[in-house]
């Protein structure tokens, strides 16, 4: 369960497998998320793929599947419609970066769908 209130939570242990799912796409360079659909998550078009691509390279490290450390650090908040999410990401270097996930959590009819906007560096 996701709280609608004005705090920011660590991101729920049932939440992390989706975003591991995610995040191991994306270090394989799937940014578009084609090779293994994950379910509940929005589709990427090919330019914000390529966009999410551009920033891991500007970055200068590639991604890496997330370390258990990353959890101590993202959150997510109610944005009054939405969870916004930030996911810190793992690079090839180190375990928690300061190159960020962010994601928008919308509740559909009993479920949830992901919608991935963007990898920036924080």
């Amino acid at each position: 369960m996701l709280l609608k209130d004005d705090a920011e939570h660590a991101v729920p242990e049932e939440w992390r497998p989706k975003f591991r799912q995610i995040v191991s796409a994306f270090a394989q360079g799937d940014f578009e998320l084609r090779t293994v659909p994950i379910v509940g998550v929005a589709p990427i078009d090919r330019t914000t793929a390529e966009h999410f691509a551009q920033n891991v390279s500007a970055y200068g490290e590639g991604l890496d599947p997330l370390d258990d450390r990353t959890w101590e650090w993202s959150v997510y908040r109610w944005m009054d419609g939405y969870w916004q999410f930030a996911i810190d990401l793992t690079t090839q270097s180190v375990p928690v970066s300061d190159l960020t996930l962010h994601a928008k959590v919308y509740e559909e009819a009993g479920d949830y769908r992901v919608v991935v906007e963007g990898i920036h560096p924080e």
